[in-house]
């Protein structure tokens, strides 16, 4: 009794009590100290600098205290923003930091090598010839809001008569470009030229820029009480009413569902899914990359009411090394869909074995998730 006892009051000290003091003592030597930083990571959606994850600042030292959220975080640093990422001497993207909890109270010393928006050093663009900006301030009257938007058109647009299905992507700064990535580009431009090449497929892309402090909330279908407001029913009405219709008319796009797919990672995988389900008559292909179904449970019942669609394509992928909620909750979503009535022919999923949430992984992953969607 008392051994049963002693391990119960283990777990719950484990979960009140195992944190992680983060402490930056090397900074770049031309650091601003008047300027804030930031954390930023899985454990709160990737926002890219939310005031309550602002580090502390002793003198030439910054640091801040994170509880246990799972049993291990991904995280980088910023100065308040994507744009002012922490990258490489060169101003490249650098991995996902990573922290395993292990310990009740535990210590991590942090080197920051340099920041994006070092003036002084120019990030080469590595976007392809055939990625242009659609607009830098493309109005989303759902949100009162404006978004720079990306399109990829076919290595043959110009020279062809011909209409082409179209991919919607979120977190569109991380699809082409190195420069504009916080977290490494996904290289769709590379792999889909690859592909016109050697398969003759071709289609065109419509990458969305992320709302960055907004990024979590657009994203989320549901509220949740711990990380903010949903506004996900606006933006996706924002795709299907407002950003849709104008690229239909500005490209030779097909229209009809089954040649129109959205696709995104963590909370862009979960509003994809979302997405897909609350509009089958306009997305027939969904890509959800390791998506955050942990966010709201909302979304299982509301799969479960709306799984009953015949010809909606979906496709699931993610690591298995993801943290201890992501796979169960894929899995548990499956199953849902299969149980209501969903083909299963028509779904998909993939675990990847050592797969990591970063965007290396879903770079990785993309050519085998449209080749499935489109060309299988």
């Amino acid at each position: 009794m008392k051994s049963a006892l002693f391990i119960i009051c283990f777990l719950i000290s484990e979960i009140l009590f195992c944190q992680v003091t983060f402490v930056i003592n090397k900074l770049p030597d031309n650091h601003n100290y008047n300027k804030d930083i930031f954390i930023s990571g899985d454990f709160e959606g990737w926002s890219g600098g939310k005031d309550q994850f602002k580090l502390q600042q002793d003198s030439a030292k910054y640091f801040i205290t994170i509880p246990k959220f799972d049993s291990s975080i991904k995280y980088k640093f910023t100065l308040g923003s994507w744009a002012t990422v922490e990258c490489d001497a060169t101003a490249n993207s650098i991995d996902n930091r990573v922290y395993n909890f292990g310990k009740t109270q535990d210590s991590v010393y942090i080197k920051i090598t340099n920041w994006s928006d070092d003036r002084s050093i120019v990030k080469k663009s590595t976007s392809s010839y055939n990625v242009h900006l659609f607009s830098e301030h493309f109005k989303m009257p759902q949100l009162n809001r404006e978004r720079k938007i990306w399109i990829y058109l076919p290595p043959d647009y110009e020279n062809s008569n011909r209409r082409f299905p179209v991919l919607y992507l979120q977190d569109g700064q991380n699809m082409f470009d190195d420069s504009t990535s916080f977290a490494g580009e996904w290289q769709i431009d590379e792999t889909l030229n690859r592909l016109s090449k050697s398969k003759g497929f071709n289609l065109i892309v419509v990458a969305i820029e992320n709302g960055g402090d907004k990024r979590l909330s657009e994203y989320a279908p549901w509220e949740n009480k711990k990380y903010g407001i949903a506004e996900g029913d606006a933006y996706v009405d924002f795709i299907v009413n407002n950003l849709k219709p104008a690229i239909d008319k500005a490209y030779r796009t097909e229209t009809a569902a089954n040649h129109t797919a959205i696709m995104g990672s963590s909370m862009g995988g979960l509003i994809s899914h979302y997405a897909g389900l609350k509009y089958p008559k306009v997305f027939g292909k969904v890509g959800a990359f390791s998506p955050s179904f942990w966010y709201a449970d909302e979304i299982f019942n509301f799969t479960k009411t709306h799984a009953y669609l015949k010809h909606v394509k979906m496709y699931y992928v993610l690591g298995d090394q993801e943290g201890e909620a992501m796979l169960p909750n894929t899995n548990r979503m499956v199953e849902i869909m299969k149980m209501n009535g969903f083909p299963e022919k028509n779904l998909f999923l993939k675990v990847v074995p050592n797969g990591t949430h970063s965007e290396s992984l879903w770079r990785t992953e993309f050519e085998e998730a449209i080749g499935w969607l489109f060309i299988k």
